[in-house]
C-alpha cells in the first residue's frame, strides 16, 4: 500500500494559480502512475490528469488540458499539479491517487478512469472565487 498526503489547496481568484502537491511513501517502489481526481457535491469523482512513472508519459482531461501541468518527483516520491488560470468550475476537493498494480497500460483511455487507482489521498480543498 501507497500511503499519499496531499498539500497546496486554498482559495484564490479567477485567473489564478495554485500548486498542489502529493508526497508518497510506503511501497513507493509498486507505483506505476500517479493521478489526480477532483470531486464537488454535486459530481462524481472526476479525473484530472495522470502521470505515468517511469518516463513521465502524461494525459490530461479536457477542461484542464493547456491550464494544468502534473509533473514528478521520482527521488522525492511526490508529484505536482500545477493549475493556471483557474476557473470557479475548477472548485473542487482534489484526490491524489496511485495506480500500483498496473491493470491496465497507461494510455490516454485507461488511466482516465478512477477505478484503476489503488491506494488514495484525504483530498485537499480548491476554491475559486468569481
Amino acid at each position: 500500500q501507497v500511503q499519499l498526503i496531499e498539500s497546496g489547496g486554498g482559495l484564490v481568484s479567477t485567473g489564478g494559480s495554485l500548486r498542489l502537491s502529493c508526497a508518497a511513501s510506503g511501497r513507493t517502489f509498486s507505483l506505476y502512475a500517479m493521478g489526480w481526481v477532483r470531486q464537488t457535491l454535486a459530481k462524481e469523482r472526476e479525473f484530472v490528469a495522470a502521470i505515468k512513472w517511469s518516463d513521465g508519459i502524461t494525459v490530461y482531461a479536457d477542461p484542464v488540458k493547456g491550464r494544468f501541468t502534473i509533473s514528478r518527483d521520482t527521488a522525492g516520491n511526490a508529484v505536482v499539479l500545477q493549475m493556471n488560470s483557474l476557473k470557479p468550475e475548477d472548485t473542487a476537493v482534489y484526490y491524489c491517487a496511485a495506480d500500483t498494480k498496473a491493470r491496465v497500460i497507461f494510455s490516454g483511455i485507461g488511466h482516465r478512469q478512477t477505478d484503476v487507482y489503488d491506494d488514495w489521498g484525504q483530498g485537499t480543498q480548491v476554491t475559486v472565487s468569481n
